[in-house]
């Protein structure tokens, strides 16, 4: 396991791109964290390592569920389970589908995944006293 500590949200962001320049599809990256915690602002980093055009097109999916970006080696899908309550509603927006797919799929409040997908890359972002500093627990990488 790594860890990594961010101060600020600009942090938060190079962190996400040194790791998604690393990544290649298919991956799937589990995120966890309290809300607020920075998930969003790690994705943003994440998809600009993954040669998304404008990172500033991504935004929290709380409300659509799911974003598509493309990416230079294809799509990125940024889930977010935080309203879904059960096995209808991961069917109903094709969960099974996107993780089949050969894409980079990027989930949010992934602690509401039923079933773990093989080989993810687990990231776990705690936040501190201090309301900037988050501490970053990479597994997989």
């Amino acid at each position: 396991m790594e860890i990594q500590c961010s101060k600020s949200e600009e942090e938060t962001l190079r962190i996400g791109e040194k790791i998604g320049r690393k990544l290649h599809p298919p991956r799937v990256i589990l995120l966890y964290g309290e809300l607020g915690s920075g998930k969003t602002v790690l994705v943003r980093g994440l998809a600009q390592g993954l040669g998304i055009q404008d990172p500033a097109l991504v935004r929290s999916p709380s409300f659509t569920l799911v974003n598509q970006y493309a990416g230079k080696e294809g799509t990125i899908y940024h889930i977010d389970f935080y309203r879904l309550e059960g096995p209808r509603d991961f069917f109903s927006i094709g969960l099974e589908e996107i993780l089949a797919s050969p894409s980079i799929v990027i989930i949010e409040w992934a602690e509401k995944l039923l079933l773990e997908p093989e080989n993810p890359l687990k990231i776990r972002i705690h936040t501190n006293a201090d309301p900037d500093t988050r501490r970053l627990e990479i597994e997989g990488y």
